[in-house]
C-alpha cells in the first residue's frame, strides 16, 4: 500500500499530486546495463513534469577503487538536484522503467544526503503506461532550486565493515544467484562473492510486475535468513549513529547490503526497510571489493 509517509507511491496517487498546486519533483532515472542510454528512452517519452538524471554521469562519482558506480561528492550531486528545481524539504518521486532498481539507488542517495520527502514510483514507467497515464516529449524548464547535500544520513560499510559484518551479523549479496557463486560474471572481471555473505536476489523482492511485493511478504523472506525486524511496514533506516540495526530474539543484529555497484544493493535497502529492518549499504559493493586484489574471494554457496 502507497502512503505519502512511506517510501513508495503509485500512478493513481502520483497523478493526483502532479494535478495539485505543489506537484512534487518527478525525476526519470531510467538506465540499463549496457544501453541502450536512458537518456533515448526519456527523450521519446517520460512523464509530465519529470527532468532525467543519468545514473553514471549524475547520481556516480568516477569509477576506480571505489567500484563502478561510487557515491558522487555531494557538490555534484546537490548541483544536479538543484538543477531538477529541487528545494529543501519539496517532495521528489524517482521513476525508472519497472522494477525500481535504479529509482531506489536515487531514492537511497537522496536520504543519504539528507533529503527525506522522497518515494519511488512502484512499477516505474511501465505502471504510469499501463494505467492510460499520459506521457509527454516536452523537456521541462524548473527554476533552480536551493537544496543542501550533506553527506552521512544513511548507513554506509566500508570494505572493513563489510567483511566484519559478514563475520558477526548478515550481510546480504543482492546480485543474481550465478553471479554470487562465481562460476562467471558477465559484468566484473573477478567472480565470486565477499565470504561469510549470503544470497539474497533483488529480484526475488519484486513481483512479475515489477512491483515490490507486500510488506508481510519480504518479512517473511527475510525472517527465513534470519532478519527480522521491528514487524511495521515502513522503518526509517536513517540514522547514522547506528549502522544497520533489526532485533531479533531481544538482541542487536546488524544488518547490510551490496551488489556489483551500490545500485541494486540499495534496492535491497529499501525492500529491508519495507520489511521493518534497518540496513547498510557498501556503496563500492563487489566492484570495489575486487579492486584490491588481497581481499578474499568465495566461491560456492556458504555453509549452512
Amino acid at each position: 500500500m502507497s502512503t505519502s509517509s512511506g517510501p513508495l507511491t503509485d500512478p493513481a496517487t502520483l497523478a493526483g499530486q502532479l494535478a495539485g498546486a505543489e506537484p512534487p519533483v518527478l525525476i526519470d532515472v531510467r538506465w540499463r546495463l549496457g544501453g541502450p542510454p536512458g537518456r533515448d528512452s526519456y527523450l521519446a517519452g517520460h512523464l509530465p513534469g519529470a527532468v532525467f538524471a543519468d545514473l553514471d554521469a549524475d547520481l556516480s562519482g568516477p569509477p576506480g577503487a571505489g567500484g563502478r558506480h561510487p557515491l558522487p561528492p555531494a557538490a555534484r550531486f546537490q548541483d544536479v538536484m538543484r538543477a531538477a528545481g529541487l528545494r529543501a524539504g519539496q517532495p521528489v518521486v524517482a521513476y525508472d522503467d519497472g522494477d525500481s532498481t535504479i529509482a531506489a539507488r536515487l531514492w537511497w542517495s537522496l536520504r543519504y544526503f539528507g533529503h527525506g520527502a522522497v518515494q519511488v514510483l512502484d512499477g516505474g514507467y511501465r505502471a504510469w503506461s499501463e494505467a492510460g497515464l499520459p506521457v509527454t516529449t516536452e523537456i521541462p524548464a524548473p527554476p533552480p532550486g536551493d537544496f543542501v547535500a550533506e553527506a552521512g544520513h544513511m548507513p554506509v560499510l566500508d570494505a572493513a565493515g563489510a567483511a566484519a559484518l559478514a563475520r558477526t551479523g548478515l550481510l546480504l549479496d543482492a546480485r543474481a544467484r550465478e553471479r554470487y557463486l562465481g562460476g562467471s560474471d558477465p559484468v566484473d572481471r573477478v567472480p565470486g562473492h565477499i565470504p561469510g555473505a549470503l544470497s539474497v536476489p533483488t529480484r526475488d523482492n519484486v513481483d512479475a510486475d515489477g512491483r515490490f511485493r507486500p510488506a508481510a511478504q519480504l518479512r517473511e523472506r527475510f525472517a527465513a535468513l534470519g532478519v527480522r525486524g521491528a514487524g511495521a511496514q515502513w522503518a526509517d533506516p536513517g540514522d547514522p549513529a547506528e549502522p544497520g540495526l533489526a532485533s531479533q530474539a531481544g538482541r542487536a543484529l546488524a544488518v547490510g547490503a551490496y551488489c556489483g555497484s551500490g545500485v541494486t544493493a540499495a534496492h535491497e535497502v529499501l525492500a529491508l526497510g519495507l520489511a521493518g529492518i534497518r540496513a547498510a549499504l557498501y556503496p563500492g559493493s563487489w566492484s570495489g571489493w575486487i579492486s584490491d586484489p588481497s581481499r578474499p574471494v568465495a566461491t560456492g554457496a556458504e555453509p549452512g
